[in-house]
């Protein structure tokens, strides 16, 4: 069996939606970026977009690690993860914007249930890997 076969289903499903996500940074990245020069704060707002760029390119390569069936991008996906909640949960809460935050934290719990489930877990610890 190849190793490209070993790697379950939910772990490419995972790494395609934690993908999605980095996408969308580098999107919001580069409407920052249009928005900063019909704007007086261009420094400041193309150092926020610098942020948000490096950011999400890690986002991706986790995203993309995961497809691939790399080890080492389960960690990054399950911290993104994690912070989106937060960030869901203050959508939903303190901002008044439940819809958006309900969506946000609806599709977090999933990638975050696809990551912990046996097979996943089973294939991040090398349980099922044969020694060659």
């Amino acid at each position: 069996m190849t190793q490209e076969k070993q790697v379950p289903r939910a772990v490419r499903a995972a790494g395609a939606l934690t993908a999605l996500q980095g996408l969308a940074g580098l999107v919001f990245a580069v409407v920052l970026v249009v928005r900063a020069f019909a704007s007086d704060a261009v420094r400041a707002v193309l150092g926020e977009a610098s942020y948000f760029l490096v950011l999400s390119a890690g986002v991706l390569a986790a995203g993309v690690g995961l497809v691939l069936g790399k080890h080492w991008a389960r960690t990054p996906s399950i911290v993104v993860q994690l912070l989106l909640l937060g960030v869901a949960w203050y959508a939903y809460g303190p901002s008044g914007q439940q819809l958006y935050g309900a969506l946000l934290g609806l599709y977090v719990v999933v990638v975050i249930a696809l990551l912990f489930t046996n097979p996943v877990r089973r294939w991040a610890l090398g349980v099922d890997e044969t020694d060659e």
